[in-house]
């Protein structure tokens, strides 16, 4: 017992001493996404600058897989220390839990502490420009005519995307087929291929390709001042739209108090640099910083509202 305690209290010391000089060595950033994403992209911006605030090095480290839940995981996994952080989304904190909880190890709410809001982007259903569809009706008219012929890419089964996809079904019975792939990248590369007809995606992923008009935009979650003439579920006369995409930073539960106090602060004057909304923006992504309460109640407020749609829609028991 003599033994136990003393080795408690040196932990407590150990920790205490280095969160008095943190950070003293180099940040690792998770990104649960796979490189090139437009949130990697964003992600790796807020690192630069967040570098600049702590004057040390933020790390970014990509752990794709699971719509985020795997780099999710090995932060909640990591030493309580302050020095391995996330930037991860609401497919792994929100989605995830509800539409395939067997593949979520953790509890977002019980297993991390939050650091704040980061970034947000809608989603958008997108199809390739050479598809005989060129917009909602003529696709859910195609796909029921053409059982199984219209796959839909996502991030991964328990992503935005997926709900997305499942939700699209259920309200109009098209029978999209929806086809998970680790992060939107390797998606995106398989709709430009002809192997899938289309993704449901962050449009930050797709702006390039939407612009260069390689793709077709069918449907978004919230309306972009760059696309006027995509329309959202709403617009098209459905009682929601599509869910969005978030992104928040936390660090694992348990990271001492003083750690906390210095992240907090410093990540929310690197998300709210101009230079960071200058830099977010081409990407279809909208820098939107919220403190950490905030950031929590989002999250509940999320996971109720899609717990309900997911349940009236059939897609869980």
């Amino acid at each position: 017992m003599i033994r136990t305690l003393i080795a408690v209290c040196t932990l407590i010391l150990s920790l205490a001493a280095s969160a008095q000089g943190y950070p003293s060595a180099p940040i690792n950033l998770i990104i649960p996404l796979a490189p090139g994403d437009a949130t990697d992209l964003a992600a790796r911006a807020v690192a630069e600058e967040l570098s600049r605030e702590l004057k040390t090095p933020v790390v970014p480290v990509n752990r794709p897989g699971a719509g985020g839940a795997i780099g999710t995981d090995i932060t909640v996994k990591a030493a309580k220390d302050g020095y391995t952080l996330v930037l991860t989304n609401n497919a792994a904190l929100v989605f995830r839990s509800i539409m395939d909880p067997k593949s979520a190890s953790y509890d977002p709410f019980r297993d991390l502490a939050p650091l704040g809001l980061g970034m947000r982007s809608p989603s958008i259903l997108a199809v390739g420009g050479e598809q005989p569809f060129r917009n909602w009706r003529e696709m859910v008219d195609y796909a029921k005519k053409n059982p199984g012929k219209v796959r839909i890419g996502t991030a991964g089964v328990g992503s935005v995307g997926d709900f997305c996809v499942q939700t699209v079904n259920s309200l109009t019975g098209a029978g999209l087929v929806m086809v998970p792939f680790q992060g939107a990248a390797p998606a995106v590369t398989a709709m430009r291929g002809g192997h899938i007809e289309g993704v449901v995606l962050a449009l930050g992923t797709m702006t390039a390709h939407l612009k260069s008009g390689a793709v077709r935009g069918i449907v978004i979650s919230d309306k972009w001042a760059d696309f006027p003439d995509i329309p959202t579920m709403r617009e098209l006369g459905y009682a929601e739209n599509l869910f969005g995409i978030w992104a928040a930073f936390f660090a694992p539960a348990g990271v001492p108090s003083e750690v906390t106090a210095r992240l907090v602060p410093a990540l929310e004057r690197a998300i709210r640099s101009p230079a960071i909304g200058a830099r977010l923006k081409p990407l279809g992504i909208l820098a939107d910083y919220a403190a950490p309460e905030a950031l929590l109640a989002e999250m509940r407020d999320e996971h109720r509202r899609v717990a309900v749609i997911a349940k009236k829609a059939g897609l869980v028991k």
